[in-house]
């Protein structure tokens, strides 16, 4: 039996002189972009006002005084409108460009408790993490979009999420 011929699809209309003169336009309602960046470092869970016993009973081998560490993946969610002349949130180049700018030049093949001034006496859990990478990040967005959330894997299975100080 022979082939059916393949059918062709209806040529799309011919657009107007007004219509090709037309700006095109960004639709209306608010977006989340996300981009994600790794970066690795070392730390030490340790609270240096509590005993060597309570630290290893809080933190396990975490407080390790030669350290340990970690493959990070981070990945921060921006929301706003689309920009009516580019369609954009905002560039997912320059996102990343802050997000190098803010946290990984500072965190990539560093330690964590020595290292990285903006960490200076923090106790470098997950959870303080996030919390100290907004604070970093957010003032280098442009007006139009707006830090949404900071999530922060230290491994495939654990992570934890910022949503900003005025989340419930």
């Amino acid at each position: 039996m022979p082939a059916k011929p393949a059918r062709r699809k209806p040529a799309a209309p011919a657009l107007s002189r007004v219509e090709r003169n037309r700006s095109p336009r960004a639709l209306h309602g608010t977006v989340f972009i996300t981009r994600q960046v790794h970066f690795n470092s070392a730390h030490r869970l340790h609270n240096p006002a509590k005993s060597q016993a309570w630290n290893v009973k809080q933190y396990g081998l975490c407080t390790n005084p030669h350290w340990h560490g970690h493959n990070y993946v981070l990945e921060v969610t921006v929301r706003g409108e689309p920009d009516a002349e580019t369609g954009y949130v905002l560039d997912l180049g320059e996102l990343k460009r802050i997000l190098h700018r803010a946290v990984v030049d500072a965190c990539d093949h560093r330690n964590l408790n020595t290292d990285v001034p903006f960490l200076r006496g923090v106790i470098p859990t997950t959870e303080n993490l996030v919390i100290a990478f907004w604070h970093q990040i957010a003032p280098h967005l442009p007006p139009a979009a707006k830090l949404h959330g900071v999530r922060l894997y230290e491994t495939p299975r654990n992570f934890a999420d910022y949503f900003g100080p005025d989340a419930p």
